[in-house]
């Protein structure tokens, strides 16, 4: 039998802290694709690497929480 490969990376945790009014269309479209939707929110998502290049594109929008 093949055994599956979990990739257990755990979560992070993303807080969305400025308002994203002036932002960008992709920009507004990031913050909603990573479920936020009101400002100091926190979300828990998998610790990947698109996960976190998601959080990289818009640093001035949101930040990871420890």
């Amino acid at each position: 039998m093949a055994e599956k490969q979990q990739t257990t990376g755990g979560t992070i945790r993303i807080q969305y802290y400025r308002s994203a009014i002036a932002a960008t269309k992709k920009h507004k479209q990031i913050v909603r694709s990573l479920g936020l939707r009101k400002l100091n929110q926190i979300v828990e998502r998998p610790d990947t690497p698109s996960m976190r290049g998601f959080v990289e594109k818009v640093p001035h929008l949101l930040r990871f929480v420890e």
